[in-house]
């Protein structure tokens, strides 16, 4: 089983991996290129594991063991460096931290735009084209990713709404059937109310799709649909910084994706809508 990229993949499923397999992980994503040139009995040696651990570790991912994926490895240390920028620190001068700031948003970009299926983007078009309502379901910074979404879908005709309280999600989730979509927005793919919501909005027999960081988490599991972002926070997580990035570039590409699919349609709609905006400007 290949990746489009090795070390993408093992961040999208480091919450699932057992504490053993973790260590693993972190020495992998600590240092891919050293990685790339070690034995199994050496790589289980500094993640202070056995190497029937490193073996367990490479299955889970999906490959068939550890030579196929030190192979895969390879190949991404060889195509495409890991680039290493790090975490803003509490002595960061303002240059650094916008350096820092920037890098981390452009590498979030980046990551998402090869983790980011086709193929999923293809499916989450075909079910919004033919919805007869759309709801966005987010909390906090990810509720600001649903709002966001609602502005556009809205603008060009269609019936979305976004709810960023846990009662409206799921007081108006049941109230959704077959022909309707909702699109659960959470970076752990493990907020409660989110997945909630999403569960409410499946049996009522609504199309449900997922923006979400982690391909093993509740949120994905759940979905008919998965849109994969691949972001990475660190220090200051609660800011929701890279991560809110990616999200709203996943809603674009989804955007830009239906309106392409009916053009002079939905080009009429942003048109009237802009008009009646600018109508309202003092001259």
């Amino acid at each position: 089983m290949g990746q489009a990229n090795t070390l993408l993949h093992i961040r999208g499923v480091f919450p699932t991996l057992r504490p053993a397999e973790q260590r693993v992980a972190r020495e992998i994503l600590e240092n891919p290129q050293r990685a790339v040139h070690m034995s199994i009995t050496e790589l289980g040696r500094r993640a202070e594991v056995s190497d029937a651990t490193v073996v367990k570790f490479c299955k889970r991912l999906g490959y068939k063991g550890f030579q196929e994926f030190k192979i895969l490895l390879a190949q991404d240390v060889a195509t495409k460096p890991e680039p290493v920028y790090g975490e803003i620190e509490p002595g960061d001068d303002l240059g650094t931290v916008k350096h820092k700031i920037f890098q981390s948003n452009i590498q979030a970009l980046q990551d998402t735009a090869q983790t980011l299926s086709e193929g999923a983007l293809q499916a989450a078009v075909e079910v919004l084209l033919k919805a007869r309502e759309i709801h966005f379901y987010g909390i906090g910074a990810s509720g600001l990713v649903a709002q966001d979404a609602e502005h556009k879908f809205a603008r060009i005709g269609l019936s979305a709404r976004s709810f960023v309280d846990a009662h409206m999600q799921v007081t108006r989730a049941v109230l959704l059937g077959p022909g309707d979509v909702a699109v659960g927005i959470s970076y752990s793919g493990d907020t409660f109310e989110i997945a909630h919501a999403i569960e409410t909005a499946k049996a009522a027999g609504a199309a449900t799709i997922c923006i979400t960081n982690f391909s093993k988490s509740r949120l994905a599991q759940l979905c008919d649909i998965v849109l994969l972002t691949a972001s990475r926070e660190h220090v200051f997580r609660s800011g929701a910084i890279s991560s809110r990035i990616a999200q709203l570039s996943a809603v674009d590409a989804l955007f830009i994706s239906v309106v392409l699919q009916d053009y002079d349609r939905f080009q009429a709609c942003i048109a009237k809508t802009r008009q009646a905006v600018e109508s309202r400007r003092e001259v």
